[in-house]
């Protein structure tokens, strides 16, 4: 059966697909009505949340988001001025250099609304390998270029090692075209934080003048509609004035309606923590290409908010297409539409997305659709699925504003990067597992008590008996982003899911560790991992660091390996060589020769 809600205000329609989702969904409505939980979200009740003192004063100080739309309203004048003023002065270009939070949001809207030859290029800088930070800021002018270093705490790694190559680029051009005080290094920076000792562990900070201050009560993933992603608008010349009304407008449809049926954001929280209660716990996005960097924002604040504490919601983008036999029951789908888009590419399924979700609703799967009118709807999916997210955490029972794992791969790279500045080993040497075809795989504890193997064939057949019932199949990519890349994990993450019919998920190190980490760690122990590293033929220096950039993505993924066996995950290194787009071209060969090896693949 296949029976539709369709709420009021911006397009969305939910499909349950079944009495037992219906029931669940239905039943946390009443108790949303009956509780007040709208209100009691506009009141900044904490005890939606919890009933722990403790909690409730830490939540309290992570609410803030809900003013978001309202108070930035009143700083759009100056954003506009400020994005003028950079493009008048001369910069052509600006890059954003932020991790998770500080990052995602810039990306969906460059993605989205692209460049405009009037405005500035800006690009999105987060990853640490050397190639990837080569290929955003080298064929860039340091002076005619500015570079946002995007931190809530002021001390973030990633940025902070961005700001000194970016630092050191800047006094070098400067020193080689003579250009004098009153001209400075800082001219050239602009600084996104929270005040007091956030900013000021910022280096160079007196010497920055162009510094933005978010209110300190908003977490990072809940910061689209704060300065993280308003100063990149100004320079990308987006209208804030219609961006900021879209959100303002979701936020009072949300903030004044108990009926679900008549509040988008309170509908879509407790259908995604209602399914997730029965199974239906892999949020599947679906979405046209005009939209599809949004899935990657939604990815972040769906993860980090919902896994902990042995439970979460598991947010599957970029997926590729498959059949209807490809998906098993964990599954929900989204599919997000843009008004006059041919849709996503139908690929190897040879299916289209609507024709696809048409199908998966006839069978019986949930199925959420939301229509977007314009891209600047953008404002208001913001808003709706921070809501939503805030809902889903009062409906799994969990605080959806804190992070508690996230530390742990952070603590763990900085152990091994205090031995880099000690001058010892970053890491252990452990012998590989297995060597062939350009890959060498290295084991986690349970797989090195098995021995080495006949090779990469055997060693991933035994990985992939370890992948757990209900679980889903994460790639880990600790090398720079390119299409070519892209294309490649697509095409292992279509073949694992296929074989399997278990959700996959990708991210590119380290920005999913500040993304989906804290799911892999906290949520549920259902993840399997395949993480990806690669050699790096030309490294790069960080200015001022003991330790380079292709040392520092190293013992990042060194950390996450450590984390991950630390909880008992089943987790393989896969090195790729010295050229991964080769490298990731035989690990496909040997995952489809693994699934035909006769040995069993449950358990």
């Amino acid at each position: 059966m296949t029976e539709r809600i369709e709420t009021s205000g911006p397009s969305m329609a939910l499909e349950f697909g079944s009495d037992e989702a219906r029931d669940a969904y239905e039943a946390a409505a009443r108790r949303a009505v009956e509780e007040r939980w709208v209100e009691r979200l506009s009141d900044r009740d904490t005890s939606l949340w919890s009933d722990d003192p403790a909690v409730q004063a830490a939540i309290s100080d992570r609410l803030g988001w809900l003013d978001a739309p309202t108070h930035f309203s009143e700083q759009i004048a100056a954003l506009e001025t400020f994005g003028e003023e950079a493009r008048d002065n001369g910069f052509t270009a600006a890059v954003v250099a932020g991790m998770g939070g500080s990052s995602l949001a810039p990306r969906v809207l460059r993605s989205t609304f692209g460049t405009n030859p009037d405005w500035l290029d800006v690009r999105i800088l987060d990853s640490t390998d050397p190639a990837a930070v080569a290929q955003a800021v080298d064929d860039l002018d340091p002076l005619t270029t500015l570079f946002i270093v995007a931190t809530k705490s002021g001390t973030t790694t990633e940025p902070l090692a961005f700001q000194a190559d970016a630092w050191a680029r800047i006094e070098a051009a400067m020193k080689e075209r003579d250009v004098h005080r009153p001209t400075r290094p800082g001219d050239f920076l602009a600084i996104v934080s929270d005040p007091g000792r956030s900013v000021e562990a910022i280096p160079h900070q007196e010497e920055i003048p162009s510094i933005f201050l978010n209110p300190p009560d908003i977490g990072g993933r809940f910061a689209a509609l704060t300065y993280v992603g308003l100063l990149p608008a100004s320079l990308l010349g987006l209208d804030l004035d219609e961006l900021l009304a879209s959100a303002q407008m979701m936020l009072a449809v949300c903030a004044s309606r108990e009926d679900p049926a008549g509040n988008p954001g309170l509908a879509l929280g407790l259908a995604l923590g209602a399914l997730a209660r029965v199974g239906r716990d892999k949020l599947t996005f679906i979405a046209d290409p005009e939209v599809a960097s949004f899935g990657s924002w939604a990815e972040q604040l769906i993860a980090e908010s919902t896994g902990k504490h042995g439970v979460g919601i598991v947010p599957v983008d970029l997926e590729p297409l498959g059949s209807l036999e490809s998906y098993g029951t964990d599954r929900v789908f989204v599919r997000l539409s843009m008004a006059d888009s041919a849709g996503p590419d139908a690929g190897a399924s040879g299916t289209t997305a609507d024709g696809l979700i048409d199908r998966l609703a006839a069978a019986g799967h949930p199925v959420i659709r939301i229509a977007l009118a314009d891209p600047m709807d953008l404002g208001g999916e913001f808003i709706r699925w921070e809501v939503a997210t805030a809902i889903a955490g009062a409906v799994l029972g969990i605080d959806p504003f804190d992070q508690p794992n996230v530390e742990e791969a952070k603590t763990l790279t900085r152990e091994l990067l205090d031995r880099h500045g000690a001058g010892e080993a970053a890491a252990p040497a452990i012998p590989p597992v297995a060597v062939g075809d350009g890959l060498t795989i290295y084991g986690d504890a349970a797989t090195r008590q098995l021995g080495q193997s006949s090779g990469p064939i055997q060693t991933l057949a035994r990985h992939l008996a370890r992948r757990r019932p209900g679980g889903y199949l994460a790639l880990q990519a600790f090398i720079a982003p390119t299409p070519e890349r892209d294309a490649a994990i697509a095409r292992i993450r279509a073949l694992l899911r296929d074989r399997t019919r278990l959700a996959t998920t990708a991210g590119y190190g380290p920005r999913f560790l500040h993304s989906t980490g804290q799911l892999h760690k906290g949520g549920a122990p259902i993840g399997w991992f395949l993480q990806l590293a690669a050699d790096h033929p030309t490294d790069r220096p960080i200015p001022g660091r003991p330790y380079s950039f292709g040392q520092l993505i190293d013992a990042q993924a060194h950390g996450d390996f450590g984390a991950l066996e630390a909880h008992d995950l089943p987790i393989l290194r896969v090195h790729l060589g010295t050229d991964p787009v080769a490298g990731l071209a035989a690990l496909e060969r040997a995952l489809g020769a693994a699934f035909d090896v006769d040995m069993s693949m449950e358990g």
